[in-house]
């Protein structure tokens, strides 16, 4: 099935492989709140026992450096896209209220991101991610 809309993580290629696990965690559990459609209906095994929803559609993990994903951000931006981010402070700080704060103390152009999420239309989204190559 070939869907009218595309998900886009994008991980700073220089991270370790933990920190890479993690911002694409964080990225994707972002796209829930800001994108709700995209979470499926929960699942049921034929015993009976239910489990949580999924994300409804593939989501493609591509790999950048960090001026690829400032690049994207500014694309983004520049056609109205939501995008989540995830900013190297994030790593420092334990909980939603301090990753909220580490943001917000740093002007948009200066933001040290490590990665970042989208869904969009996919022919947005394939302009904006122009150039990027899947994650391996």
């Amino acid at each position: 099935m070939r869907f009218d809309t595309k998900i886009a993580v994008i991980v700073r290629d220089d991270l370790a492989v933990w920190q890479k696990l993690n911002v694409a965690c964080f990225l994707t559990g972002g796209l829930s709140g800001t994108a709700p459609e995209v979470v499926g209906e929960p699942y049921r095994d034929a015993s009976g026992t239910v489990y949580g929803p999924l994300i409804r559609e593939p989501i493609m993990v591509y790999a950048g450096s960090a001026d690829d994903l400032t690049k994207v951000r500014a694309r983004a931006i520049s056609r109205g896209l939501t995008i989540s981010i995830y900013t190297h402070d994030l790593f420092a700080t334990g909980n939603d209220h301090d990753n909220r704060a580490a943001v917000a103390a740093v002007e948009a152009d200066a933001l040290d991101l490590v990665g970042l999420a989208l869904h969009a239309d996919r022919k947005q989204v394939d302009k904006v991610i122009k150039g990027l190559s899947l994650h391996t």
